[in-house]
C-alpha cells in the first residue's frame, strides 16, 4: 500500500488532525510535538486522543511521524541550551507512549563551532540518557543539507551516532530527498548508487521514514529551501523513481513542501497517480 501523508498542525488536536488527513486524501502524517519554534506542548486530552485512534483504525492510518521542535538541539555549545533540549526529548517521548508503535523524527543539531565529534558526542549522551527499553517508539535521525555546522550531513555522521546509542534498536532514520541532494548525494542522475550507500554506511533496515520535497536550490547547495513537488531542482521525474523504487516503496512517505491543504491535495492526488502498485 501506498502511504502518503503531509504535515498537519497538532494545536487543533489530534482527532481534527485525522479528519484534516483524510480531507486531503492521506492516510499517514506528520506532526510537530509543539510549536515549531519551541515552547511548551499542548495537554494531552485523552477522549482527543481516543477519537483520533478510533479514525486512524477506521481508515487503516499507519506509521504516524512526530517531528520536534526546530529549535531543540541537543549538542548545542550553551550547556542551559542542551539541557532544555533534553527534557523537551524526555518530555515529547512519555508524550509519544500516547500513540503506540509510532515514529519521532529530529534535526540531530549544530554543533556550533565545537567541531562535529563534540556535537556528535553530545547527541549520543542525550539519546543514551532519554532512551528506554520500555518504549514503543522509534526514533529517527534525519538526513540534512548541510548548512553551517549542522550534524547529519552525511550517512556516515548518523551512523556514528547511531553506533554509539546503547539502545540503538530504538533508532532509525528519516531521509529528506530534499535535504540529501542539497548534501551532496545526487539522487535525480544516480538514485540507485545513493541508496546502494545508505545502505552500506548504514543499512536499509535503518530507514523508515521519506520526507518527500522537492528542492528550491540545485545540487550540492547545503541550502535547505523546500519546493513543491515537480517544481524543483528535484523535477517530477526524480520524485517518481523515489516513490516507486523497490528498495523504498513500501516506506511512508510524509511531504513538507510549502502548501496549505489545498495544495497538499493536490500533490497527493498527483503521486497517487504515479505510484505503480506492485
Amino acid at each position: 500500500m501506498f502511504r502518503i501523508g503531509c504535515h498537519l498542525s497538532v494545536s487543533k488536536g489530534y482527532k481534527a488532525m485525522a479528519e484534516d488527513a483524510l480531507l486531503v486524501g492521506a492516510n499517514t502524517f506528520q506532526f510537530f510535538t509543539r510549536n515549531p519554534r519551541g515552547g511548551s506542548a499542548k495537554a494531552i486530552d485523552e477522549k482527543d486522543i481516543e477519537a483520533f485512534l478510533a479514525i486512524a483504525g477506521e481508515n487503516d492510518f499507519a506509521f504516524f511521524l512526530a517531528h520536534a521542535p526546530y529549535t531543540m538541539n541537543i549538542c548545542a555549545a550553551d550547556a542551559h541550551i542542551r539541557k532544555f533540549a533534553h527534557d523537551m526529548m524526555i518530555d515529547d517521548l512519555q508524550r509519544m507512549e500516547y500513540l503506540p508503535g509510532s515514529l519521532y523524527n529530529f534535526h540531530p543539531g549544530s554543533h556550533v563551532n565545537q567541531g562535529v565529534e563534540t556535537g556528535i558526542r553530545f547527541i549520543i549522551d542525550t539519546l543514551n540518557d532519554v532512551l528506554k527499553p520500555e518504549q514503543t517508539t522509534t526514533v529517527l535521525l534525519e538526513t540534512m543539507a548541510g548548512k553551517g555546522s549542522e550534524i547529519g550531513r552525511s550517512f556516515e555522521e548518523l551512523r556514528t551516532i547511531i553506533d554509539g546509542v546503547t539502545l540503538s534498536e530504538k533508532m532509525g532514520v528519516c531521509l529528506d530527498t530534499c535535504h540529501i541532494y542539497d548534501a551532496g548525494y545526487n539522487i535525480v542522475n544516480d538514485l540507485d548508487g545513493v541508496i546502494a550507500e545508505f545502505d552500506r554506511v548504514i543499512g536499509l533496515e535503518r530507514l523508515k521514514a521519506i520526507h518527500l520535497n522537492d528542492s528550491k536550490n540545485p545540487y550540492e547547495s547545503h541550502k535547505d529551501r523546500h519546493e513543491t513537488i515537480g517544481n524543483g531542482s528535484l523535477g517530477l521525474e526524480t520524485v517518481t523513481r523515489v516513490i516507486n523504487h523497490p528498495k523504498l516503496r513500501h516506506l511512508p512517505f510524509y511531504l513538507e513542501t510549502p502548501n496549505e491543504l489545498p495544495g497538499y491535495a493536490e500533490e497527493i492526488k498527483l503521486l497517487k497517480k504515479l505510484y505503480v502498485p506492485a
